[in-house]
């Protein structure tokens, strides 16, 4: 398969599992921030993700980077060649700037008919406000769903793999204030460990064909 991973970061955490499963028999593109953003952090991810493929050649010297920020940069892979693409906890960001729409539509050029498209993603309650899920960080299900299938995706499957009911998700600092962020530092700390990393959705989309 011809696999897209959207915004993989700085510590590219699913490289590391993406990269070597297709090493043999597939192609992985990491679709980066842009290089030359005028945003810092985004220079400093993608520096610090090339040191992390340079770091292991035997493993990632066959990742092919893009980038991914519209207006300037939607080409995340040649037009109808992807099989899957795969984006996990990105679309607050997406939302919060704006650009949520122009992003699903780049997922939808590169991939081929019947391909599909995976998303993880915080949940917010289906009744919250859209700008304090921007806020929180929570997304609720139907605002993903809506953008997706404005760019022409279907609903294929929904999973709880990635649930945790522990999380009522109305925190001071938004999903940041659970781990691995734990941004209140010591306030309440032990409280947001016990409750563990956020409450998520996992869509499937698919193209039609």
């Amino acid at each position: 398969m011809t696999v897209v991973e959207i915004w993989p970061g700085a510590g590219g955490w699913y490289t590391s599992l993406l990269a070597p499963y297709l090493y043999e028999s597939g192609t992985y593109y990491a679709a980066q921030f842009p290089e030359d953003s005028d945003i810092a952090f985004f220079r400093r991810a993608v520096t610090r993700f090339k040191e992390k493929l340079a770091s292991h050649p035997e493993v990632y010297d066959h990742v092919r980077i893009t980038a991914l920020n519209p207006p300037a940069y939607t080409a995340i892979a040649p037009a109808g060649t992807v099989d899957r693409v795969l984006t996990f906890r990105n679309i607050h960001n997406w939302a919060k700037t704006g650009k949520a729409e122009a992003v699903f539509a780049s997922f939808f050029e590169a991939l081929k008919p019947g391909g599909i498209l995976g998303v993880v993603e915080h949940r917010a309650p289906e009744v919250r406000p859209l700008s304090r899920q921007i806020e929180t960080g929570y997304m609720s299900e139907g605002y993903v769903i809506e953008q997706a299938e404005k760019a022409g995706f279907k609903l294929v499957a929904r999973s709880e793999i990635n649930a945790n009911p522990k999380d009522q998700t109305n925190h001071p600092a938004g999903v940041w204030s659970l781990p691995p962020t734990l941004r209140l530092g010591d306030q309440d700390r032990e409280t947001y460990q016990a409750i563990g990393e956020s409450d998520r959705m996992t869509l499937k989309f698919v193209k039609p064909e």
